[in-house]
């Protein structure tokens, strides 16, 4: 595999992340051709850079790897740095894969401005990849924020709720007040680099990702630096009390939008990149701290679920309740616990993300996603009732479905590590079980009260093609775990050892 990275000579990273922003300009100079098309081939063109990087990653070397570099503020150390290894690679195709699906399931549902709506799209792909890709701590920031400015259009112009605007301006004043923090804590990583350079800034600051690994912190500012980044990510993830803002966007916002807020858990995802690892000492004695906020997070999004009307805000607390158990993955401090964390989190792209679209095409029949206009659902669609069903049994962790390697991985070294925080997750899944299945018993079978659902046409080609992909991730990662495991395995150990 390593030979395919030494045989090409294309910035492979940088291509992934201008082809989005490249679709989007085209977008306004083809006036000619549909937007869609455009979007959809760049992103399908997209897939072949982020391809390379996974099937190209030398899975023996734990390090960054396709590692560019480009000069942004030198005067700061702060450059466009770019790299992959087995934490993040894995998440570029399958983040293009969520961003096509949600092209399709926009397909004729977006008739205002759809210009607009696909040029933003591109740029909130841009900016997620960027999220996976840079090992700059100021870039990473950047990326972080940039995702905000197409979100607060799409979710204000293109909401399918009465309060749209109200649920996009709450969305970025949570993301702009959790922005806050982390930005603190690069600055202050930065200037500690500095003071243990021995040099007065602007000399001696370095916001290089590998640069700050290596820089030893004291103990009082390695606490603030992790509570810092920890309220940063907690935010963004959410994670239980900074969770508001998530059922009010899933109602409210475009379902396909909101797809990939449930499905792309940036915040978990910097939790493991960044919070951990750079201040490893302090997430280590605060260890209880991460494991009471993945019990609560996984308890409340499920007993939360439990009691929703709607479809899309079942889904909103249900994937809160997941990744509360991503976070008791990371809180032991384990092979296994980080492994099976990855492993969920990238089973959130797929799976909630599918789940999500899923809603979206009944939205987009019905006009609406509440249980009380949806019962006997199956009858007029059985292909949408029967994916649904397939992608909510991986969700609950189903052998045979990716959900289950990386739930079993989770529990099993939550039960080691922390067993109290470990059971109670497990009563966190049975419920889990009950909100689903009562909520799909309630939209898909039972009397058939509303005309709408009796005409409803079932998946069309282009839904159908979605779901197809997406299962047979679900059933290949499911049958085949060793695939992801093995990617992840080296650069896990690595980011075990600096930890510990």
């Amino acid at each position: 595999m390593a030979n395919l990275q030494d045989m090409t000579h294309l910035p492979v990273l940088s291509t992934l992340l201008l082809l989005p922003l490249l679709g989007a300009v085209l977008i306004w100079l083809l006036p000619q051709v549909k937007t869609r098309t455009i979007a959809l081939i760049t992103l399908i063109t997209a897939l072949l850079p982020a391809l390379t990087a996974v099937i190209g990653l030398d899975t023996g070397n734990a390090g960054f790897q396709f590692t560019e570099q480009y000069p942004w503020i030198p005067t700061l150390d702060a450059h466009f740095r770019f790299g992959v290894d087995g934490i993040s690679a894995p998440f570029l195709p399958l983040t293009l894969l969520l961003f096509i699906g949600v092209i399709l399931a926009s397909w004729t549902s977006i008739q205002s401005m759809p210009r607009a709506y696909y040029t933003l799209l591109m740029l909130f792909t841009s900016a997620t990849l960027g999220v996976f890709m840079t090992i700059d701590a100021l870039a990473f920031f950047l990326f972080w924020e940039l995702t905000l400015i197409p979100l607060y259009f799409l979710i204000s112009l293109w909401g399918i709720g009465p309060h749209r605007r109200y649920a996009a301006t709450k969305y970025t004043l949570f993301m702009l007040a959790g922005g806050i923090p982390l930005l603190l804590a690069i600055a202050f990583l930065a200037f500690n680099h500095a003071e243990v350079m021995g040099a007065t800034p602007p000399a001696g600051l370095s916001f290089d990702y590998q640069t700050l690994l290596d820089t030893p912190l004291s103990g009082g500012l390695e606490i603030i630096v992790f509570l810092f980044l920890l309220i940063g990510f907690a935010v963004k993830t959410p994670l239980f009390p900074f969770h508001t803002w998530l059922p009010i966007v899933a109602l409210e916002g475009p379902a396909p939008v909101a797809a990939l807020l449930v499905g792309l858990k940036l915040g978990a995802y910097g939790l493991i990149r960044f919070a951990v690892p750079l201040a490893p000492t302090a997430a280590q004695e605060l260890h209880w701290l991460l494991a009471g906020l993945g019990v609560i997070g996984v308890l409340y999004g499920a007993l939360a679920a439990f009691s929703q009307t709607n479809l899309r805000r079942m889904l909103a607390y249900s994937s809160m309740s997941h990744v509360g158990l991503v976070v008791l993955g990371i809180a032991s401090f384990s092979q296994q616990g980080l492994q099976g964390a990855v492993f969920q989190l990238l089973n959130f792209v797929i799976i909630a993300g599918g789940l999500f679209l899923l809603t979206g095409y009944l939205q987009h029949r019905l006009g609406s996603t509440d249980l009380i206009h949806l019962g006997g659902a199956a009858q007029s669609m059985p292909l949408l009732a029967a994916f649904f069903m397939f992608l909510g049994l991986a969700s609950l962790g189903i052998p045979g479905t990716s959900g289950f390697p990386a739930e079993f991985l989770i529990l099993f070294s939550a039960l080691q590590t922390h067993t109290g925080a470990g059971l109670a997750a497990l009563a966190g899944m049975i419920i889990g079980a009950g909100y689903l299945l009562n909520s799909y018993r309630q939209s898909f079978y039972g009397p058939t009260t509303q005309g709408q659902v009796r005409t409803a046409q079932d998946l069309r080609p282009r839904e159908l093609a979605t779901m197809l992909v997406f299962s047979s991730i679900v059933l290949l990662f499911g049958l085949f775990p060793g695939l992801l495991l093995d990617l992840t395995s080296t650069t896990v150990s690595m980011w075990l050892t600096r930890v510990n």
